[in-house]
């Protein structure tokens, strides 16, 4: 009899804040460090919170493109993920309630494999119905485009 994986788990953390800026988070084995840089008050030891969330998306977008490559047995290669993000920082300034903090994410997925670019177009399909984080993004509002192209 095949066990059923639990479809909704739940995730605890407990962080400490040693500082004003810098908050360090156990998930587990590791330590996540997110800080700010010393400009602005932090230690410097880890990406700021937005920071996180850009990379957050840089990552799944890799992590869920290789998971739908393998399932429509497309070639990616290795692969490169170039990011543009608009920030609109006033909220984190203070100076203004902002609805859209990043209005507008693009990214370039370039792989080096023999994909033709209708079956990079089908992964960065099927990847866009899976990715936890870019799913957060565009429920909050940001305009995210993603582009997957050969890298040639």
């Amino acid at each position: 009899m095949a066990v059923k994986p639990k479809t909704i788990v739940t995730y605890r953390a407990t962080a400490q804040c040693p500082t004003h800026a810098r908050t360090e988070i156990p998930v587990r084995d590791l330590t996540v460090v997110i800080d700010e840089p010393e400009e602005r008050g932090g230690t410097n030891m880890g990406a700021t919170p937005t920071e996180s969330a850009m990379t957050a998306l840089i990552a799944c977008t890799n992590v869920i493109g290789h998971k739908c490559a393998s399932r429509l047995e497309v070639d990616l290669g290795k692969i490169e993920i170039d990011a543009v993000c608009k920030f609109d920082r006033r909220g984190v300034l203070m100076t203004e309630e902002i609805d859209v903090p990043f209005p507008e994410i693009t990214l370039t997925v370039r792989c080096t494999g023999d994909a033709s670019a209708e079956e990079l177009a089908q992964v960065g399909a099927e990847t866009s119905k899976y990715c936890a984080i870019a799913k957060l993004f565009q429920a909050a509002g940001t305009e995210l485009t993603v582009h997957w192209v050969k890298d040639t």
